[in-house]
């Protein structure tokens, strides 16, 4: 089974190799065509227009357009290293490791970089047995040799790149990722570990590490909670809000999180938090759980349509990118006559508007039926389509090759499952229910009196009054969004 096991990751090897190659050819008949069409030498294959290539792998491979951008890098610069692509080929480095190589040596001139691939010569087995700090700090070494001033360019150009970056983690937790200068990210960790050393010297009872957590909270937001006049946007059934449902709930920014934890959230210490909760209620088709409206607390319509296209994507919509929203785009674009609607609308981060825009890209919505019948079929394969049911909103893209994508917005909270037809609420204990308390169902007073606020409401319209009509009628008002703020409530 070892021998196996060795054989797949050779065939594994030589398949990314030839992808590799399949790459370079395909961007080289690419930058062929966009000659011909006219387009000016220096936007060939980089820039908004080139942007297209990249994006066109990454469909192709199913990863994200961000990756299939690395992936094109990758493969052109392996065109220059001989030695390392045949390391590839051969098995000697995975895919991984041959990224680590080239990323290392891309500040380099192609002459440079040819000259450190020789001299490691990769393909000898020089690497063999070695780890990723032991290549990458190698490859450092033969690249400072060739041309340190590249290199030191490079750390200068680096500073640049210094962001902050919010990723989700098991068990409703996230990873806040700060990229900054060497003696900055020194300088901020002394900072909350002189901090966690003197509150744990003073007999704090919690770890170094969650102290070091908690001030970095606190003091980046200002208040001791670590919650202050940012809106938190959490999607959640109605049954599970009020009757202690077990279906999950959404949270915009994060996905999916436990109903026993969004109730916890909404309810903990309310009365003395000073932090008022107010809902969104939202309607959507039943059984299908396509998003057909919302009460609009905004009086700008503009607004309420963005809130819409935000809840309903929750992430790009471009398949197999799941970027934050950026961009609140026109699938049929407004100057060729597509109108500023929900059905017309969707989220996309700002690098696939972008390569949306290029030539030879296009994307339609695909009409969806007032009433579906269910089970409710909504993935499409990546292969000529059949006839399928569409019961959420879904869009066409079609690549300049002619490939065509689907992408269909994903369920909110409380959608039925192909599986099932019917929905079976299952009870779970409320927050700080006790033995007689186990059969309530509904939450404390002041929470019910937030939650069963009856205002004067606008329903910002998907696609026009009339159409909002009818898909009210059809509609179930089975989800809100519960958003919790600082700050005055909105009026109704």
């Amino acid at each position: 089974m070892i021998d196996q096991l060795r054989q797949l990751e050779d065939v594994k090897a030589v398949a990314a190799a030839r992808q590799a190659e399949i790459t370079v050819a395909f961007d080289a008949s690419q930058r062929r065509e966009q000659a011909a069409a006219g387009v000016p030498a220096g936007e060939r294959g980089a820039g908004e227009r080139g942007a297209g290539v990249g994006a066109q792998v990454a469909l192709a491979r199913r990863e994200s357009p961000a990756r299939g951008g690395r992936l094109l890098g990758l493969a052109k610069a392996l065109t220059g290293m001989p030695h390392t692509f045949a390391a590839f080929r051969s098995g000697r480095l995975s895919e991984w490791r041959t990224t680590l190589v080239v990323k290392e040596t891309i500040c380099l001139s192609p002459e440079d970089r040819a000259g450190v691939d020789a001299e490691l010569a990769p393909d000898t087995g020089v690497f063999d047995g070695a780890g990723d700090r032991t290549i990458i700090s190698a490859v450092k070494a033969a690249a400072y040799r060739r041309d340190p001033a590249s290199v030191a360019r490079r750390a200068a150009t680096a500073v640049g790149g210094r962001t902050v970056s919010l990723r989700p983690a098991p068990d409703t937790m996230a990873r806040l990722t700060a990229l900054l200068p060497v003696a900055q990210g020194v300088a901020a960790y002394a900072a909350l570990t002189k901090e966690a050393d003197t509150l744990r010297s003073s007999g704090d009872g919690r770890s170094n590490g969650q102290i070091m957590a908690d001030t970095l909270v606190e003091r980046a937001t200002g208040t001791p909670g670590g919650i202050n006049g940012i809106q938190v946007q959490l999607v959640m059934t109605d049954r599970t809000l009020l009757q202690a449902d077990t279906e999950p709930a959404r949270l915009t920014g994060y996905g999916i999180v436990p109903a026993q934890w969004a109730r916890e959230l909404v309810t903990a210490d309310q009365p003395d938090s000073g932090i008022p909760v107010w809902v969104r209620r939202l309607y959507t088709a039943p059984g299908s759980g396509e998003l057909v409206g919302l009460d609009a607390k905004a009086r700008l319509f503009p607004a309420g349509l963005k809130r819409f296209l935000q809840i309903r994507d929750d992430t790009c919509r471009t398949p197999y990118c799941d970027a934050p929203i950026r961009h609140h785009d026109h699938i049929t674009p407004w100057r060729h006559g597509g109108g500023t609607t929900a059905s017309n609308g969707q989220g996309l981060c700002e690098a696939c508007n972008h390569t949306k825009e290029s030539p030879g890209w296009s994307s339609t919505p695909v009409p969806v039926p007032v009433t579906a019948p269910l089970p409710d079929p909504t993935r499409f394969p990546d292969g000529p389509p059949r006839v399928r049911h569409v019961t959420r909103h879904t869009v066409k893209l079609r690549t300049p090759t002619g490939h065509t994508y689907y992408s269909t917005a994903p369920p909110l909270p409380g959608t039925l499952s192909p599986k099932h037809s019917t929905h079976v609420p299952r009870r779970a204990v409320l927050p700080g229910a006790g033995t007689k308390q186990q059969r309530r169902r509904r939450p404390t007073l002041p929470t019910r009196q937030i939650l069963h606020r009856r205002a004067q409401h606008r329903m910002s319209s998907s696609s026009g009054p009339k159409a909002a009509a009818s898909a009210m009628a059809e509609a179930a008002r089975d989800t809100v969004e519960v958003l919790g703020m600082a700050g005055p409530t909105p009026a109704g």
